[in-house]
């Protein structure tokens, strides 16, 4: 796996190494050494993936707080999203910046989101899927999110939101 540091404080786009031969390729989507060697959350105790059948379905922003705050580490399987995550660690030099990356089935890109980050994505295409590894249990207390429009952040969506529930619709402004 290769790992490029973002301009997020300890989040990363993931790339793989593919080993090619005459059937294909072979690729490492997971090392516990490897995450570890960078100093980033190598616990996971949940998979997890999401199916959407429409282009322009939003899910965000989302996060767990603390005593649950979670690490994880998102991929699209299938169609095309923009992932989006915002700093949300009080301490940070990125505090309160946010990055989006274009994940697809294509691409094989995956990002690692640290602990106290919120995330979220928009669909690109029709019957998108997506997978992702969990740091943390869910915990239903420790749920939180945030307006996908905040204007303390900014966000940049680069299509239109035709999707959303009522509940990540209903999200407050990010209050520290």
């Amino acid at each position: 796996m290769i790992f490029a540091e973002t301009r997020l404080k300890g989040a990363y786009i993931i790339d793989i190494e593919k080993r090619e031969d005459i059937r294909g390729f072979y690729a490492r989507a997971w090392c516990q050494k490897e995450f570890e060697a960078l100093g980033l959350v190598s616990r996971i105790v949940q998979s997890n993936f999401m199916f959407n059948s429409k282009k322009g379905t939003l899910r965000g922003m989302h996060y767990q707080a603390a005593p649950h705050a979670e690490a994880k580490v998102f991929r699209c399987t299938r169609g095309a999203i923009f992932d989006v995550i915002i700093d949300l660690g009080p301490g940070s030099p990125t505090y309160k910046n946010w990055i989006g990356v274009e994940l697809t089935a294509d691409n094989y890109k995956m990002l690692y989101v640290p602990k106290e980050f919120a995330q979220g994505y928009l669909t690109l295409e029709n019957d998108t899927e997506v997978a992702y590894l969990v740091s943390e249990f869910y915990a239903p207390g420790s749920e939180r999110g945030i307006r996908h429009d905040d204007p303390a952040f900014g966000i940049k969506w680069p299509a239109a939101i035709e999707v959303i529930t009522e509940k990540d619709r209903k999200w407050p402004n990010y209050i520290l």
